[in-house]
């Protein structure tokens, strides 16, 4: 039945053939479905990789971005390429795991994966803040051992399937052990840039002074993620795992032995080759939503002609563009049922990139004097909008809920 889905299109044939005997044991787990968006998935990457003259990627590294994103297949491949991208960025790239410092970052007992599942069947890692010493190990350092283990953790095809719950440990620890910007960077990694399924992060025994860089750190996280992560007691922690799934340390009854742990894993992987690295090192490319023009500028190109120009060449360019015929339409700025809700009457919204609000009943209009404007490399990043009048200031606000805004500027007096 299997092998017959595979061979209904010749494109599948490649993956067919250069299925191993790890990947077939797979197979009975999954779907027909299933089996159809990882093939699927795996031509896309595929076809991006003989673009750049490189190895083909392997059906079981398919298979865990896959996993991860629920055989999503766009939303797969956008995190083969963060994870792909993360790596390069970070310096996280032909690692050396029995060289120092690497290997003793992976034996300080700072970072491992329990030998236990959770009753669902994630796995669980574990991570002890209180063994960071920043004036010792650099945040570079400290990644690759994150990178490395977690790695490890998802080649089980049970890790990808039923996800992986995070332990920040911090009893015991203090100020001195913390970083905010190595914390951002794991979050960062756990939210959109490892595949594996995120089911909780759970931040144990945090100390008082936690509450700030907390509040900070939440801010960078989406909502979805952001209910995933939980300020637990080390009273309440066996609310969420049983005592067998936790360390002793911790009010369960698992002995810890971090350093045998990881030392296994080390030994597993002696003289194995990284089947990412050879992607891992192309160089990034330019991420810019923005198609340069014949006239367009470089960064040093931009600096010298604002030096040329000044504050009145600038101003010049200004009331230049503002003469210029725009690209679009203002019919629903123009309304006459409108008009009250803008405070100018020549700083209007173009039809093709304003704001809407959400549908309310009896409601007559979704205007609001706002436009999204693109950002460097995302789209629709940023909104501008009025300074708002006393008819829109609820609107203002409705806005600001509905697109999920956290930071707002004014640039007005």
């Amino acid at each position: 039945m299997l092998w017959n889905l595979i061979y209904l299109s010749e494109d599948f044939q490649p993956i067919a053939t250069k299925l191993g005997e790890h990947d077939l044991k797979t197979w009975g787990t999954l779907n027909c479905e299933e089996i159809f968006d990882i093939s699927n998935g795996l031509l896309e990457i595929n076809k991006w990789t003989s673009q750049h003259g490189v190895s083909p990627l392997s059906w079981d590294v398919a298979v865990k971005f896959l996993m991860a994103r629920k055989f999503d297949v766009l939303r797969a491949i956008e995190l083969f390429h963060s994870y792909r991208e993360t790596r390069l960025r970070e310096g996280i790239v032909k690692l050396q795991p029995h060289e120092e410092p690497l290997r003793s970052e992976l034996l300080s007992g700072k970072f491992t994966v329990l030998g236990v599942r959770d009753p669902s069947g994630a796995s669980i890692a574990l991570y002890t803040a209180k063994l960071h010493q920043p004036s010792k190990t650099g945040n570079h350092v400290v990644l690759q051992a994150l990178f490395y283990l977690l790695d490890r953790a998802v080649e089980s095809f049970e890790t990808q399937r039923n996800g992986l719950v995070f332990i920040y440990d911090m009893a015991g620890s203090n100020y001195t052990n913390f970083e905010l910007d190595l914390s951002k960077k794991i979050l960062n990694l756990l939210k959109g840039a490892f595949p594996a399924r995120l089911k909780k992060v759970l931040i144990v025994g945090a100390p008082v002074w936690f509450r700030v860089p907390y509040n900070l750190l939440s801010l960078l996280l989406k909502e979805k993620l952001r209910e995933r992560v939980q300020m637990v007691k080390m009273s309440d922690l066996r609310q969420h795992l049983p005592r067998d799934c936790l360390p002793e340390h911790l009010g369960g009854c698992l002995p810890l032995d971090v350093h045998s742990w990881n030392l296994q894993l080390l030994s597993e992987q002696n003289g194995r080759v990284d089947p990412v690295d050879e992607l891992v090192g192309i160089p990034l490319e330019n991420t810019s939503i923005h198609v340069p023009g014949p006239e367009a500028m470089g960064l040093a190109e931009l600096m010298a002609h604002l030096n040329r120009a000044q504050r009145s060449g600038i101003y010049l360019e200004y009331e230049e563009l503002r003469r210029e015929q725009p690209p679009g339409t203002f019919t629903c700025a123009l309304a006459a049922h409108n008009q009250e809700r803008n405070r100018y009457g020549d700083v209007l919204c173009l039809d093709q990139t304003r704001v809407r609000l959400k549908a309310r009943r009896n409601e007559r209009s979704d205007y609001i004097n706002a436009s999204f404007m693109d950002g460097y490399k995302q789209k629709n990043a940023y909104v501008g909008t009025q300074g708002p009048l006393e008819k829109t200031y609820g609107d203002f606000w409705r806005m600001v809920w509905e697109q999920s805004v956290l930071v707002i500027v004014m640039t007005t007096r």
